[in-house]
């Protein structure tokens, strides 16, 4: 057991290494994904073990995303890309893991059942060692805004992490979904984590006519919709499944900004993208936020603080 810092949180790793296999949903690719206990101050980083010409490690940090409206990416210096990072970004940070090295052997994380579930049950049955350093948090201090025509973020200030997602889509399986969730005590996995991404049947047809979506598949690792029908087998885990993922990959990409967020997001209509320009905006702001070393009190305020194994969704 490593020597207590008085009155701080202390920085997690996991135990032991966690391995996932799996398809791409983008890209179609097999994949072989290995998360390894990193040491203190490390940070998450994504290592290419397929890449040999050029730098394999990869940042999970806000200014390495190539923004795209389809799911998160992340590429370093030299052009070495990782995609589709949002699933098990948020499961880290809904896991409250700080430090990892993510080994992985394809141009994408595998998609698994198209939620966070399997990355938090694994990694939580592996379980978590405290480490001899404290956990720093960035607290929000302006609200910063940005949009996109219909589509809008916001980051304002408050107490704890606090994500606030609407949706509206024409389909009436969809429909309009509202919902607001501070995210500690285990929220994240007792609410978020095993709801699907999710899309409408026309555009599946129109990404893998694209070349994307080649490893989706509805029933396996996505849920999708058609009018006002579900198509994939055995419906929705929730009836509000869709915001609620919307929210998962929300959390995904604040965990991009290198340490947990205390503030309230709202977004309205935004995808990953929107997320991304919302953090540039946040850290290009002066004093719109503050680095600070948490204690006991704020530790209790930020996202893994609670969760329990028995809250943690059945479904991988």
């Amino acid at each position: 057991m490593c020597p207590a810092i008085p009155e701080a949180a202390l920085q997690t790793t996991v135990k032991s290494p966690v391995i996932f296999t799996g398809t791409g949903l983008h890209s179609g690719k097999p994949a072989r994904m290995t998360i390894r206990p990193a040491a203190a101050e490390h940070g998450i980083w994504f290592l290419r073990t397929d890449v040999l010409d050029s730098d394999p490690l990869v940042p999970a940090r806000w200014d390495a995303v190539h923004r795209s409206p389809l799911c998160t990416t992340l590429v370093n210096g030299s052009g070495t890309r990782v995609a589709t990072v949002e699933h098990v970004m948020a499961a880290l940070a809904g896991c409250g893991i700080h430090n990892a090295l993510i080994e992985i052997d394809g141009p994408e994380v595998p998609i698994v059942d198209g939620s966070a579930a399997p990355f938090v049950r694994a990694i939580m049955q592996r379980g978590l060692i405290q480490q001899n350093a404290p956990v720093r948090a960035l607290r929000v201090l302006k609200t910063v805004s940005v949009s996109d025509g219909q589509a809008s973020a916001t980051l304002s200030p408050a107490d704890t992490l606090c994500i606030d997602f609407e949706i509206d889509f024409d389909d009436a399986a969809i429909g309009h979904q509202h919902k607001t969730l501070v995210m500690n005590n285990g929220s994240f996995a007792r609410e978020l984590c095993d709801s699907r991404t999710f899309c409408r049947q026309a555009d599946v047809d129109a990404m893998q006519a694209n070349g994307l979506a080649l490893g989706g598949s509805a029933g396996e690792n996505a849920v999708v919709f058609d009018g006002d029908k579900v198509l994939s087998p055995g419906g929705l885990r929730h009836v509000d499944e869709p915001v609620r993922h919307k929210m998962l990959d929300a959390l995904g990409d604040l965990a991009l900004a290198g340490a947990p967020l205390i503030g309230h997001y709202r977004g309205v209509r935004a995808g990953h993208s929107l997320t991304n320009t919302l953090l540039r905006k946040l850290f290009a702001t002066p004093d719109a936020v503050q680095m600070i070393t948490c204690d006991d009190q704020t530790r209790v305020k930020l996202p893994g603080y609670g969760l329990l194994w028995d809250e943690i969704p059945a479904v991988a």
